[in-house]
């Protein structure tokens, strides 16, 4: 089976999208994989070609306000003008966000659903995983287990249908991991970091948002 994966992120490295790439690949060895990297430019017409002359397409990317990054909409566009016909791929997706709920990525994975009715492709199946920005954090602990388990156990289960070419449910998850802890650490670790980097003083991030005021 030829297998064609997109990492969608817009980061050059250490992206969450590809981590959870790193993931995925161990469990489907044994077939043909293609790994592409949208971050940069446009692919060739020649690797839209490529990809389309696949059994399986994976798209992994992270969750822009509510939607698909734009470079990957734009790379969508552009392979939807290809010629599916040899193989007609099944498109499944891993979709990560910042927020807790995996849920909060279902319009993303709409999105996609319609791409797949637009170029007539099966749709598989997607995961949408929350707490995106902590699972770099978590790398050490083995898949399955704490508060990777969750995510073993869906990456599991989207490896098996990828390998037998069948679709399934969607499935939304949340790290095994206290929500009040990971809104802690990432208000502590990230989200205050950020917004002093960018000149917004802390108790900002608790005003409507018409009423904040930024500082040089």
């Amino acid at each position: 089976m030829k297998i064609s994966i997109i990492n969608g992120s817009p980061k050059i490295s250490k992206s969450t999208s590809a981590l959870l790439i790193d993931y995925l690949t161990p469990q489907l060895k044994g077939n043909d994989i293609h790994i592409y990297r949208i971050h940069k430019e446009l692919l060739s017409d020649c690797q839209l070609a490529d990809i389309a002359d696949s059994d399986a397409l994976i798209f992994a990317f992270p969750l822009y306000v509510d939607s698909i990054p734009s470079h990957l909409l734009r790379m969508l566009i552009e392979l939807a003008k290809q010629d599916f016909s040899k193989r007609k791929p099944i498109v499944y997706c891993i979709i990560n966000n910042g927020f807790y709920e995996g849920k909060q990525n279902h319009l993303a994975i709409e999105q996609m659903k319609i791409w797949c009715q637009h170029t007539h492709l099966t749709w598989g199946q997607a995961i949408g995983a929350g707490a995106g920005e902590m699972l770099p954090y978590i790398s050490s602990i083995p898949l399955g287990h704490g508060p990777n388990k969750n995510l073993g156990h869906a990456l599991s289960t989207l490896s098996q249908n990828i390998k037998s070419a069948q679709s399934g449910q969607n499935l939304f998850i949340s790290p095994n991991y206290p929500r009040f802890l990971w809104k802690m650490n990432a208000s502590l670790f990230v989200w205050y970091p950020r917004a002093k980097a960018n000149g917004l003083k802390r108790k900002a991030l608790y005003q409507q948002a018409d009423k904040i005021t930024f500082h040089q």
